[in-house]
């Protein structure tokens, strides 16, 4: 038998609206993917009954569930792609998160290993050192806040310090006590998908049979890894990994099925904030001056769905947040 996967269509259930358009309070059809397979009518109605469950949110269940929330960026790390150097001390990191909460917001993401192409790798008591001051200072002004790392030791001093969320660009498979690490917090976590173990050969010409089955199947099994670890799925966010082993090409079929991984029963993440495929397929502009497609990658986020977006530009994507769904509620 063939294998398919549904990717559902987001649409105004309203019998006067019927125009296709992203939507919050149904998933009223389902289409299949790979487009050139057609699936028995009997598969096909079953899926679509899941497809027309509620949809979920994150931490434990209300993130995202309402409208997409928005993530900023805190680096404290001397050599990120976007805005290395900028925020390496703590008091320069923790006013910057601050600022980005007063800017809109809804949680910040603080990391201390860039894991752009080629960013050697930082020592985890490095790293701790970096995050640790930060997290604490956010935490205690009463921000929700996320760890960006690929370290069991960092997720826990980390967590100590007032991290909610773990935010695993190897979607716990970079660390062997990683998963153990998370089932025994309780944090919620987030998957994401890299092509290749490391972020230094990550694009050495990354290849795929078809990139958006390929990321769905993967994270589809660290789901099921993790569930049989003990993590529910409630407490799991998948992020399809923009940029992260991928051409400008795989990151645009990506984004064009962004709803797809809706399919995976847990909150989406998209990560697409100044990234590299914006300039390829614009004017090469440096990662400083590609505001313009990242809030396009946004907007695309919120017609599929999506429950976080990852950005440095929160207070442009808070403005277009406000515009698109104000239009479309």
């Amino acid at each position: 038998m063939a294998e398919f996967l549904f990717e559902p269509i987001l649409c105004d259930p309203t019998p006067a609206r019927p125009r296709l358009r992203g939507g919050w309070r149904s998933m009223a059809d389902i289409i299949p993917y790979p487009s050139n397979y057609t699936p028995p009518a009997a598969s096909s109605m079953a899926r679509r009954v899941n497809l027309l469950a509620q949809r979920v949110g994150f931490l434990p269940g209300t993130l995202g569930q309402q409208h997409t929330a928005i993530m900023g960026i805190v680096n404290v790390t001397p050599d990120s792609f976007s805005d290395g150097g900028q925020h390496a001390d703590p008091d320069a990191a923790i006013a910057h998160g601050l600022a980005l909460a007063r800017a809109g917001a809804d949680l910040l993401d603080v990391g201390g290993e860039s894991t752009r192409p080629g960013a050697p790798p930082v020592d985890p008591q490095e790293e701790i050192r970096r995050v640790v001051p930060v997290i604490r200072g956010l935490a205690e002004r009463g921000l929700l806040l996320s760890v960006d790392t690929r370290h069991a030791v960092v997720m826990e001093a980390a967590l100590a310090a007032g991290a909610r969320i773990i935010n695993d660009v190897t979607a716990l498979e970079g660390d062997p006590a990683s998963v153990a690490v998370a089932a025994r917090s309780g944090a919620p976590v987030i998957l994401m998908h890299m092509r290749g173990p490391d972020p230094r050969t990550m694009q050495n010409d990354p290849s795929y049979g078809d990139v958006v089955t390929e990321v769905y199947r993967y994270l589809g099994n660290r789901v099921a890894v993790l569930e049989a670890a003990g993590i529910a799925k409630a407490r799991l966010c998948v992020d399809p990994g923009i940029g992260f082993g991928k051409t400008p090409s795989h990151n645009l079929a990506l984004l064009r099925h962004l709803q797809l991984l809706h399919g995976l029963g847990c909150a989406v993440l998209l990560g697409a904030s100044r990234k590299r495929f914006i300039s390829a397929v614009s004017a090469d502009e440096p990662p400083q001056d590609r505001l313009g497609g990242s809030i396009t990658a946004a907007i695309t986020a919120f017609a599929a769905g999506v429950q976080i977006v990852r950005v440095h530009d929160v207070a442009e994507t808070a403005q277009a947040r406000a515009v698109w769904f104000a239009t479309h509620a």
